[in-house]
């Protein structure tokens, strides 16, 4: 079967789901109660040991097939543009969101603050925080960052619509 990597995802997606399913119905009927003087028959579940440990460790090897095809696929495939392979990029992303996050908050500062001492008894005089860096410079940076990070997910989410391997 031959699979882009968004389609692996809704595959995987379809398959955790399907193996919560089995293990839901497994937890409710694999034991039950029934009162005293009740015929225990009468209220036993359907359930069937063996075959529901089967169909579990069916769709976990599914699940472990389609992982490692999937993993394999993102350590050998170059993101076009980029240079890294697709592993790569998603250890990339998360590191410029924090970039980003970090030159947000920097941009937004003043280059100079009063200090609102609440524990200071002593009224007579005034602290200031300085900034050690030019708002401007934050802010070029937090643009550069930000085209950085949206070309960066473009190129992957039209790499995982588009590039195929095999399962």
């Amino acid at each position: 079967m031959t699979l882009t990597s968004a389609q692996a995802a809704k595959l995987l997606k379809k398959l955790n789901e399907q193996l919560d399913a089995i293990i839901e119905k497994e937890n409710i009927s694999c034991s039950f109660r029934a009162a005293m003087g009740e015929d225990p028959e009468s209220v036993r579940p359907v359930y069937d040991f063996e075959s529901t440990q089967k169909e579990i460790n069916k769709i976990e090897g599914e699940i472990r097939r389609l992982k490692h095809a999937l993993n394999a696929f993102n350590v050998s495939h170059e993101i076009p543009g980029f240079g890294m392979t697709v592993d790569e990029m998603l250890v990339y992303l998360p590191q410029l969101s924090r970039e980003k996050t970090k030159l947000a908050s920097m941009r937004s500062k003043l280059p100079k603050t009063r200090v609102e001492d609440l524990h200071s008894k002593n009224v007579n005089f005034v602290d200031y925080t300085y900034l050690n860096y030019s708002v401007e410079d934050a802010e070029k940076a937090y643009e550069a960052v930000s085209e950085e990070l949206s070309k960066a997910q473009l190129a992957l989410d039209n790499f995982n619509n588009s590039a195929t391997f095999e399962f």
